[in-house]
C-alpha cells in the first residue's frame, strides 16, 4: 500500500504558503481536462508507459537464470535513463551492502551501474574488473548514444584481449527492436539482445527490459515488480492525478523547486531517478500549441537524517520557493536495536529503542518544524519495501508526471532542450555528416574584453 499525504501542503496548517479548500476545489475541477486527456490518450494504446505492467517477463527471467550462475559481475553500460531506473530499483531491493556480500550470500553476481564517461571512473575499473567472469549489458534506446559507445568499445576490446572471440558470450544489448547501431550490432555479431519498445521514453522505460534485466539477473522477479506497477495502473491513477494537481498548483504560487527527501537508504536513488523524470518530462519552452512557457518544478534530492544536517535549515528559513516531498517507510525489513550501554541521558533514551524509531522520529521531527515555519510538505508512504511497492511507486510517479505535463500543457515525452549538446559533441568529437556545425563551434569565440576569468 502507498498513501499520499497532503495535510501539510494546506492552509489550515501552513499559513498563506498553503492552499485553502477552496483553492484546491478549483484546481482539481480546472485539472480534470487534463486526467481525462491522459486517460484517452491510454485507451487509444498512445502512452506506451502505460502497457508496460502488463508485458510478458518470461523471456527475461528465462536469460536472467542462466545469466545469473555463469558470471560474478553484472555491468550496466548506459547513461540517463538507461541507467537511472537500474540504479534506483537495485539500491531499493538489492542487499545494501550488495557487492561486497560473499557469494554465497548473493548467489548472483555483482552489479555496476557505469553511468557515465569520466576516464578515472571506467579506467580505474579496468584495473579491478575481470572481464572474463563479466556479463556486460549495453543499454540505449536510440541504439546511437555516444557516451555508452564509448563505453561499450573500451569494454569489447578488453573482452578480446582476455577471451578472444568468445566475447560475444559476454555482451548483451538492450535497444529498439528494429533501428540504430546497437540493433545492428546485435544482428551482426548474433549477440542476445531485449528490445525497448519505440513508444517508451528512456526517462519512463524502468519497466522494461532497461530495468527489468539486470535487477532479474540479481535475483528480483519482474513479475513482482510489474504486480506492483499494475496495481498502480488500476487503482491508483487518482492517488497520482491529486498529486501532480498539488504539485503544479503550488508551483504556480511559487514552490518552483521540489525537494524530494527519502528517509531510507533504500529510496536514496529513487529521487534520483525522480529527478530526470520531472526536470525533461515537464520542463519545455514550449506549450502544446507553441507558445512560449517555459514551464517547469526544478526537483532537488536530499536524504534523511543526513540532509537534516546539510540543507534543512534554507528548508526551514531560506526562500519561500519549495515544496518537500518525504518518501518514507513504516516498516524497514531488518531490525537494528540499540544496545543500552551507558547510563547518560545522552544515550540512556536511545537504549532499547531501534535505527528505524530513531530515523522515522528524525522525519517526524523535521516535518513537524518545516509545518510551523509555513513550508508546504507531502509524505509518500510505503508500508515496507518490496518488489510490489516499488513498482507501484514508479508507475505512480510516471502517472503523476504525465498528468502534470497536460496541467502545464506541455508534452512530457519528448525533450526538444538536451538535442543541441547532443549535436555539439558529435561535432567536436568528428562524426561524419556534422562537419558544419563543427566550422561554426571552431568559428565561435568571445571577444577579449567580454571574458571574465579568474585564475589563482
Amino acid at each position: 500500500m502507498i498513501e499520499f499525504d497532503a495535510t501539510n501542503a494546506f492552509a489550515s496548517r501552513v499559513g498563506p504558503h498553503g492552499l485553502t479548500d477552496a483553492d484546491w476545489a478549483a484546481a482539481l475541477s480546472r485539472g480534470r481536462a487534463a486526467y481525462d486527456a491522459v486517460e484517452a490518450d491510454g485507451a487509444a494504446g498512445k502512452s506506451g508507459f502505460r502497457k508496460l505492467p502488463f508485458q510478458d517477463p518470461a523471456p527475461i527471467a528465462a536469460f536472467a537464470r542462466t545469466a545469473s550462475r555463469d558470471f560474478e559481475n553484472l555491468v550496466v553500460l548506459g547513461i540517463g535513463g538507461s541507467a537511472l531506473g537500474t540504479s534506483a530499483l537495485a539500491s531499493a531491493l538489492l542487499h545494501p551492502w550488495w557487492n561486497a556480500a560473499p557469494p554465497e550470500a548473493r548467489r548472483a553476481p555483482r552489479l555496476h551501474v557505469l553511468d557515465n564517461v569520466d576516464p578515472e571512473e571506467i579506467a580505474g575499473f579496468l584495473e579491478v574488473i575481470l572481464p572474463e567472469r563479466t556479463l556486460f549489458n549495453v543499454i540505449s534506446k536510440s541504439g546511437e548514444t555516444a557516451e555508452t559507445a564509448a563505453q561499450l568499445m573500451i569494454f569489447v576490446d578488453a573482452l578480446r584481449r582476455r577471451v578472444g572471440e568468445k566475447w560475444r558470450e559476454h555482451v548483451v544489448v538492450t535497444t529498439d527492436p528494429a533501428r540504430g547501431f546497437l540493433r545492428d550490432l546485435a544482428g551482426r555479431e548474433k549477440l542476445p539482445s531485449f528490445p525497448v519498445p519505440p513508444d517508451v521514453g528512456g526517462r519512463f522505460s524502468a519497466l522494461t527490459a532497461v530495468s527489468l534485466l539486470p535487477l532479474a539477473v540479481c535475483g528480483v522477479p519482474p513479475d513482482r515488480l510489474l504486480a506492483g506497477a499494475a496495481a498502480a495502473e488500476e487503482r491508483g491513477r487518482e492517488t497520482a492525478f491529486q498529486a501532480a494537481v498539488l504539485y503544479t498548483e503550488l508551483c504556480r504560487r511559487g514552490k518552483s523547486i521540489v525537494v524530494t527527501m527519502p528517509y531510507s537508504r533504500a529510496l536514496r536513488d529513487v529521487a534520483d531517478w525522480f529527478r530526470q523524470l520531472w526536470a525533461e518530462s515537464l520542463g519545455k519552452r514550449l506549450s502544446l500549441d507553441g507558445r512560449e512557457v517555459f514551464a517547469g518544478q526544478t526537483p532537488v534530492k536530499a536524504l534523511g537524517a543526513t540532509d537534516q544536517h546539510s540543507q534543512a535549515q534554507l528548508y526551514n528559513e531560506g526562500p519561500h520557493d519549495k515544496l518537500v516531498a518525504f518518501l518514507e517507510v513504516a516498516r524497514f525489513r531488518r531490525p537494528c536495536p540499540i544496545p543500552a550501554v551507558w547510563s547518560e541521558e545522552t544515550c540512556a533514551f536511545l537504549g532499547g529503542r531501534d535505527l528505524g524509531d530513531l530515523l522515522n522520529a528524525e522525519k517526524r521531527g523535521t516535518e513537524r518544524a518545516l509545518t510551523a515555519n509555513g513550508r508546504p510538505n507531502v509524505t509518500w508512504k510505503l508500508e515496507g519495501v518490496t518488489p510490489e511497492s516499488i513498482g507501484a511507486l514508479f508507475q505512480t510517479f510516471e502517472l503523476m508526471t504525465a498528468y502534470a505535463g497536460r496541467l502545464w500543457n506541455v508534452n512530457a515525452f519528448d525533450q526538444p532542450g538536451v538535442e543541441a549538446a547532443k549535436l555539439a559533441t558529435f561535432a567536436l568529437m568528428g562524426r561524419k555528416g556534422h562537419e558544419a556545425l563543427a566550422e561554426a563551434i571552431r568559428k565561435e569565440g568571445v571577444a577579449e574584453k567580454d571574458r571574465k576569468v579568474l585564475t589563482f
